[in-house]
């Protein structure tokens, strides 16, 4: 567990395991041996961002739909407890672009009332008690770089499962959430690791580098953290100890077999 790896998972591999999903041959969380081998009881929070204006454009934004999905059921198929969070609690914002994609687990989603039922009446992260959960897992989506940085739940919430030893992931620009996030003590958690997330290239490709309030990638580089970026658009993991990151939405479903991993 407290071995460092960089990986890069091929979109192929993707999406045949998300077609392995929608035909019902294996779960998301992985074989029945996998599903076996998790404890029991074993609670993860995953945080939304409660953020729904692009900058000034006029357009909306919020949290990136497959980047809840995909981890989403990789937990709850290994048999692990998920909780929802956002930064305001209530119903979170989704980011309307996030809907057109004609993705097999988003489809599961839209069938699916109770997990429904957790991102419109989601926790506010200020009334969490950090103690109840084993892992927390910042979902990404634009909001965050507006909401996730400032918080200050979002310091003593996740620096706390860290720092009792619990796991600590965040995909795209969830990792917005640890710039500036600090543990009880104090140190950033981010210094000396390395991470990724969302990379300026991404950021450029899609024509928001002048949008958003700062870009992830050089904000991260800030906290001393080393940046891993892979190929634009394809999936990128780094688990470093306990913390675990993914470079965009094509990086969903493998943070959340890493953080399964981490947790048996």
């Amino acid at each position: 567990m407290h071995r460092f790896k960089v990986f890069v998972v091929s979109f192929a591999a993707l999406c045949f395991s998300l077609g392995a999903l929608a035909a019902g041959s294996a779960k998301p969380g992985g074989s029945q041996s996998d599903v076996d081998s998790t404890p029991k009881n074993v609670k993860v929070l995953m945080v939304l961002t409660s953020h729904s204006a692009l900058g000034d454009t006029g357009k909306s934004t919020g949290y990136w739909l497959g980047e809840f999905t995909h981890p989403y059921y990789k937990f709850t198929d290994a048999g692990l407890n998920v909780e929802v969070a956002s930064i305001a609690g209530g119903k979170a914002p989704v980011d309307p672009g996030s809907l057109d994609e004609q993705d097999l687990v988003n489809q599961r989603f839209q069938k699916d009332a109770q997990a429904q039922s957790l991102v419109e009446n989601t926790k506010k992260l200020e009334h969490v008690k950090p103690a109840d959960y084993d892992a927390i897992v910042f979902v990404g989506g634009h909001g965050t770089v507006w909401d996730f940085p400032e918080d200050k739940a979002v310091s003593r919430v996740a620096g706390n499962i860290y720092a009792s030893g619990g796991v600590v992931a965040a995909v795209c620009h969830g990792p917005a959430a640890l710039v500036g996030l600090t543990l009880p003590d104090g140190s950033k958690l981010v210094q000396g690791k390395t991470v990724t997330g969302f990379t300026n290239e991404e950021e450029a490709a899609i024509e928001l580098t002048e949008v958003v309030p700062f870009l992830l990638e050089d904000a991260l580089k800030a906290q001393g953290a080393t940046f891993s970026g892979g190929e634009a658009f394809k999936s990128h993991v780094v688990v470093d100890k306990r913390l675990v990151t993914g470079q965009n939405p094509q990086s969903a479903s493998a943070l959340g077999d890493e953080v399964v991993q981490l947790l048996k």
